[in-house]
């Protein structure tokens, strides 16, 4: 009599790489939209109001790009 002593589960594999994909997915969408709302609304102070905060219209791409993906 035979037995079977290793069996794989493909179709699990193959859900869960696309399960992990679509995460990532998600992951950079929600990203990038951190990085756009926070660039609308550091555009959207006045030139005082940046200076106040001691910035200047230069740096709020670097800006938002740090708040979204924190480096």
């Amino acid at each position: 009599m035979a037995y079977a002593t290793h069996t794989s589960n493909t179709q699990s594999a193959f859900a869960a790489r696309v399960g992990d994909a679509l995460d990532t997915i998600r992951t950079r969408f929600e990203r990038r939209r951190v990085y756009k709302r926070t660039l609308t609304e550091l555009q959207s102070l006045s030139t005082r109001e940046l200076e106040d905060l001691g910035l200047n219209r230069s740096s709020l791409n670097r800006i938002a790009y740090q708040a979204a993906y924190e480096v």
